[in-house]
């Protein structure tokens, strides 16, 4: 069977469906914000899930193969939101988030000053707005004590 648009839409009201079921019980053990943890997750699904509706009620266009190194860059990604995902809880959000940065901005060919920049930036500044600005508490890892 060919990869069409149509795939991809019955594909992804899948997708939504198990992020549906993973994320309806979703509990925190204590109320820190009003919207709760299962906001995310169910309007990640419900957004998924119209796009699915549309992919797979519009059908039928054949998909192009991806260009050549794109299967190498988007297994490096999936490579770098897991270790993002290892270094979010003991390095702490500011460093691992200036790092998963770097390392994309660096796969998609950017500088390396402009991707460093970038990422210290974009760690901090997220940090600032959500866990100072929003109350949103999130992991300041090795710099605990700076912060």
């Amino acid at each position: 069977m060919a990869l069409n648009d149509r795939v991809l839409g019955i594909a992804a009201l899948f997708f939504a469906a198990f992020l549906t079921w993973f994320g309806y019980d979703l509990e925190a053990p204590f109320t820190y914000e009003p919207v709760g943890p299962k906001a995310f997750p169910l309007m990640l699904a419900l957004i998924i899930a119209i796009c699915g509706v549309r992919l797979a009620y519009k059908g039928g266009n054949t998909v192009e193969a991806n260009p050549e190194g794109a299967n190498f860059r988007i297994m490096t990604m999936v490579a770098y939101v897991a270790a993002y995902a290892f270094l979010f809880q003991w390095v702490g959000f500011i460093l691992s988030t200036a790092l998963m940065t770097i390392f994309v901005g660096r796969l998609f060919n950017g500088a390396w000053i402009k991707c460093i920049i970038g990422g210290v930036v974009m760690g901090l500044l997220f940090f600032f707005l959500f866990d100072k600005g929003l109350d949103v508490v999130l992991p300041t890892g090795i710099l605990g004590d700076l912060l």
